[in-house]
């Protein structure tokens, strides 16, 4: 079996896992945990969110977190932008690269955003375009690929027709979201085989919440499929809001203990992974998701 001989992570924790945190988080301790994923060797850190803080008071201090964190020079830092005026503000914050979010269920985009998947697409045109304008990357995202809170399953070809036309769109690189985390491996590889027949592999991402316990196997089938590029969250950080008390995003520790083991290339020092991993988690008072890091931080006290 034949896997790729690197993969790039892409940590969403400082962003999708810190927003569903219902304490707001120090400025302070996001710009460490960023350094600090930085100095461990990720290259890809979703760093924080333009959008209004009414809607997502967390990443009210998007302006100082950009502004304070020590930037990498091997390093980028992709912000959310969901529209022209969010695009605006992370520019001036200093941004080089951006995100748009879709979704692969009609309910789910009308309940989240109010418009329908043909309508929220429409309105991410003009952030692609003065961005492609700039030559900063946008990176799209597509939620509820398999699976939704309103719909139940969600047809592969769903999914591919909204990774298309992101694509299409000119996103670098797009992101299949298992938001509620009820994929399995047969569902993520027939997900995958659909979007790949409309998007290159390369282009393809695998973002993968651990609701039901399958982030990692439906990482290893992706795998499988020849994907490279995984989204995953430091110490598992991120809720699941639609399944109470469930546990949201794959933890990145986890990740790269599996492609440390099958001798895939990460860049990343997974020691110094998990001792991140255990200090944000006691720093926000929640327990550390990573079963990885769990283990790796036991066999050094």
């Amino acid at each position: 079996m034949s896997f790729p001989a690197q993969v790039k992570i892409v940590e969403v924790g400082p962003r999708d896992g810190l927003q569903n945190e219902k304490q707001v988080v120090p400025t302070e301790i996001k710009i460490e945990l960023i350094n600090r994923l930085a100095e461990a060797g990720l290259r890809v850190i979703e760093a924080t969110s333009f959008v209004s803080p009414k809607w997502v008071p967390q990443m009210g201090d998007n302006t100082a977190v950009m502004q304070g964190i020590s930037k990498h020079p091997a390093a980028v830092y992709p912000v959310l932008t969901p529209n022209l005026q969010g695009f605006d503000s992370a520019l001036q914050a200093g941004a080089t690269e951006v995100a748009i979010f879709g979704a692969a269920s009609e309910s789910f985009s009308r309940k989240n955003i109010n418009c329908s998947i043909a309508e929220s697409l429409k309105r991410f045109e003009p952030v692609v375009s003065a961005a492609s304008a700039l030559e900063i990357k946008v990176r799209g995202y597509v939620s509820c690929v398999v699976g939704c809170p309103y719909e139940g399953a969600i047809a592969p070809e769903q999914a591919a027709s909204v990774a298309r036309t992101l694509y299409d769109m000119g996103c670098h690189e797009v992101s299949l979201g298992d938001t509620i985390g009820v994929g399995n491996p047969a569902s993520i590889q027939r997900m995958i085989e659909a979007c790949a027949k409309v998007v290159p592999i390369e282009r393809l991402a695998g973002h993968y919440h651990d609701t039901y316990g399958m982030a990692i196997a439906n990482i290893y089938a992706s795998l499988q499929m020849g994907m490279a590029v995984f989204d995953s969250s430091i110490a598992g950080l991120g809720g699941c809001p639609y399944a109470k008390g469930a546990s949201g995003n794959v933890a990145t520790e986890d990740v790269v203990y599996l492609l440390q083991g099958l001798g895939i290339e990460t860049g990343i020092d997974l020691a110094k992974l998990a001792a991140i991993g255990d200090w944000i988690s006691s720093t926000i008072n929640r327990p550390n998701g990573a079963k990885a890091g769990r283990a790796l931080c036991a066999r050094t006290e």
